[in-house]
């Protein structure tokens, strides 16, 4: 039955030891994505049992990452990247940079070719999208400024990641050193970019208007099962006829699938319909990875996998960690974007296999890639609950992180010569996000004086040249509430949703001016009920309503 449907069989045994190994990861508090890579170990070659067909899971792949970009795509939006663009652009690039010389340098160490040392270096500097987007949801910060940048940064490394696929197959001659016409290669490299400048363009112009079209057209037919097969049949059309006609990657077909399907205002229905089909078909894909995994590497380069881990850890965690604060953003912004770099995943492992497909990465360098993986995103949720403690042990301990925290920071207190109804009976409101900023716009409609508290540097100046105090630190540290005058405040509105902050903010308030109101936003409610009981203050859920009835709540008191 094996050798007479090996593709049902594929599936099946995939699928089945991916639920169990899935099951057990998340019963252990481990990404269940662990559990998925594990899976495709058990079925990989380099393991006693059965074997699934490599052929057959190596095309499952394909269309799994196909699925996976095009969810990158459809939730990738220029506006988010924007504002963070200041720490986001420069970082992740420093960082990609940084990140890449220690993965190669480490396997120049070890004998491997310069080509193979660069793949495999670059495979190192990138993070899983999928796995920070899971780890931000399940502390509760996505939406939080840490998180957006954690995010936006993310999302500038997949990008170069898409263009990296683009450029190695053309340069691949040259890496290996049996190309040495350089003339020829730069045609090559030229009509690459050519080929996918003519894609883009044609995405861009004709596809971000024809696909939201057909999308409304068989919208119109109220049929849910045509709806979902537009959307899959657009992203994988996209992607094979991006291959066959222009040259470039199912990556990038894919990709940019979602990017145009993002201009429909169906765009969210689409990533809901389509949701289930791409996580079966990512499971697929890690599976496939973990049948790449040779678990003799354990055995055999120990010291190895451990550089490799130490590289993905610590190496461009601490990188992350110095470019962030050389960029003036507070410390927390700088912890929480390093424990999000803190990990590999499925860009490092189609780069992998690539490089493997082109002759640049050694056999072993898979199974490297593989091991760091999972060592780093079953490490990753202990990383993230160290932030806080982390912190404050080097606030207690390090004079320089002290210095770091206080340094002269022009936004880091209100300009000279702020008017006084800014400093006496104001509100103090943390956080100029979705919530804050209409809340604020109500304030302001109302002529109630308000100083906002916000991390991001860029709002912070925009919002002094529309003429708003505003103060640029992290509102959870005493000082910057010192800093928004809380000691004579008449209420503090906190507009973001981390829970840990928001305790911290209350309570560092209630110390400087212990008669002070505070109001709170909230995502649940058992979290708001304890919130309400723990600050003694007003708790609203939700998102949209939620800001409404916080600003009509907030003026109410202020006229009072």
């Amino acid at each position: 039955m094996e050798h007479d449907l090996p593709l049902i069989t594929t599936i099946a045994a995939a699928l089945g030891l991916a639920l169990v190994f899935g099951f057990a990861a998340a019963r252990l508090r481990l990404p269940a994505l662990v559990g998925y890579l594990l899976a495709g170990v058990v079925i990989g070659p380099f393991t006693p049992g059965f074997v699934a067909d490599t052929h057959l899971a190596s095309q499952l792949a394909e269309i799994g990452v196909m699925l996976l970009m095009f969810g990158v795509g459809l939730h990738f939006s220029f506006a988010d990247l924007m504002a963070v663009r200041r720490i986001a652009v420069p970082g992740a690039i420093v960082q990609i940079v940084a990140a890449s010389a220690m993965g190669a340098g480490v396997a120049l160490l070890w004998g491997w070719s310069l080509a193979g040392a660069l793949v495999f270096g670059i495979a190192l500097s990138v993070a899983s999208t999928v796995v920070l987007l899971r780890a931000l949801e399940g502390l509760g910060v996505l939406d939080s400024f840490n998180g957006r940048v954690a995010v936006g940064w993310l999302v500038v490394e997949d990008l170069a990641m898409v263009l990296v696929l683009v450029l190695l197959p053309p340069l691949a001659g040259v890496l290996t050193g049996g190309s040495a016409d350089a003339a020829a290669v730069w045609r090559s490299v030229g009509r690459t970019l050519l080929q996918v400048g003519l894609f883009v363009a044609l995405m861009l112009v004709v596809g971000r208007r024809l696909f939201p079209w057909l999308l409304w057209q068989v919208q119109k037919l109220g049929s849910r099962e045509l709806f979902t097969l537009c959307v899959v049949a657009a992203a994988v059309g996209i992607a094979y006829g991006a291959t066959m006609v222009f040259g470039v990657s199912f990556a990038l077909g894919a990709f940019f699938a979602g990017m145009v399907l993002r201009e429909s205002r169906f765009s969210h229905r689409a990533a809901e319909e389509t949701l289930p089909l791409r996580d079966a078909f990512a499971v697929l894909f890690f599976v496939s990875v973990g049948m790449l995994f040779d678990p003799r590497i354990l055995v055999e380069r120990p010291l190895h996998v451990l550089a490799v881990v130490g590289v993905i850890v610590l190496g461009k965690s601490i990188a992350a960690a110095l470019l962030v604060l050389l960029l003036r953003y507070p410390l927390h912004t700088a912890l929480t974007v390093s424990a999000s770099l803190a990990q590999i995943g499925e860009f490092s492992f189609i780069l992998g296999s690539l490089g493997r497909a082109l002759g640049l990465l050694p056999p072993e360098g898979a199974s490297l890639i593989v091991a760091g993986a999972l060592i780093s995103i079953a490490l990753n949720p202990l990383v993230f609950k160290t932030i806080g403690p982390l912190q404050q042990w080097l606030l207690a301990r390090s004079p320089l992180a002290r210095r770091l925290a206080g340094r002269d920071d022009p936004l880091a207190e209100l300009p000279t010569g702020t008017d006084a109804k800014y400093l006496s009976h104001q509100v103090v409101l943390v956080g100029w996000g979705r919530v804050g900023r209409k809340v604020g716009e109500a304030l302001r409609a109302a002529s109630v004086p308000f100083v906002v508290a916000e991390e991001n540097r860029d709002l912070v100046e925009r919002l002094r040249a529309e003429g708003l105090p505003a103060v640029s630190g992290d509102a959870s540290r005493p000082e910057v509430l010192v800093q928004a005058h809380i000691a004579r405040a008449r209420m503090l509105v906190i507009a973001i949703p981390e829970t840990i902050a928001v305790r911290q903010m209350a309570d560092g308030a209630r110390q400087l001016n212990p008669g002070i109101e505070v109001v709170v936003r909230s995502h649940d409610e058992e979290e708001a009920q304890r919130l309400e009981q723990e600050l003694s203050g007003r708790v609203f859920v939700g998102e949209h309503e939620l800001a409404a009835a916080m600003s009509r709540y907030v003026l109410e008191r202020c006229r009072t």
